[in-house]
């Protein structure tokens, strides 16, 4: 498989996740994006060191960036702590009444072994919030394709945020979706950022190259 990079510099790579490849796995036998890196920056001769900012599911596609030095790597984990990334997703969802846009607040914990998350209490001792906005942006038959601005980046957020609204994701079987044979319908499309080095502002929207999406985007 070849790395589809978006963008690269001296401190930075930005690349294209496949959907159904890992982040980071410690799987040996199952390559991921860092093994992807690090051929790919062995190949031309570099240091092999591959900085993980942040993830995304297996399932899903999208934007991720990633440092090539400790400092710059520094520098974007302290950002995305401060929640200074902002990552957008396109979801398809087939509940026909969801309303046409809206924030969504819950309070989530991972299952670890289960590897799913769950919507809980404010109280839960262990309930972290989870805060999305979204807005329907086209509809096609039952599917309505939304357009999401993650405020919090929980584990499964999105997946659990929608689900528990009676709106799984199309093709999301793990938390109740219809399925399809392809990869859920989640993406994210756009990633805006400061520059680690430079503080200048890095903005990186995709189009999804998932089937199920093909359609919501053949007249634009």
């Amino acid at each position: 498989m070849e790395l589809e990079v978006l963008f690269e510099d001296e401190d930075l790579l930005v690349c294209y996740k496949p959907a159904g490849i890992a982040t980071q796995t410690a799987k040996t036998t199952e390559q991921d994006m860092v093994s992807l890196i690090r051929n790919y920056r062995a190949d031309k001769g570099e240091d092999t060191y591959v900085g993980v900012i942040h993830r995304l599911d297996q399932p899903v596609e999208g934007v991720l960036v990633f440092a090539k030095n400790a400092a710059a790597a520094a520098i974007l984990c302290k950002e995305l702590k401060q929640r200074q990334f902002a990552k957008y997703y396109y979801a398809i969802v087939t509940r026909e009444n969801l309303p046409p846009s809206g924030v969504l607040e819950d309070y989530v914990v991972k299952d670890g072994r289960k590897n799913r998350a769950m919507i809980v209490k404010e109280n839960h001792p262990r309930g972290k919030k989870a805060v999305l906005h979204y807005q329907v942006v086209n509809k096609i038959d039952d599917r309505s394709l939304l357009d999401i601005r993650l405020d919090t980046g929980r584990f499964h957020q999105i997946r659990v945020q929608l689900a528990g609204r009676t709106a799984p994701i199309l093709g999301d079987v793990k938390y109740g979706g219809t399925k399809t044979g392809q990869p859920l319908c989640l993406c994210s499309y756009r990633l805006q950022f400061t520059h680690p080095v430079s503080e200048e502002g890095m903005d990186f929207v995709i189009r999804p190259k998932g089937t199920e999406f093909l359609p919501f985007f053949e007249e634009t």
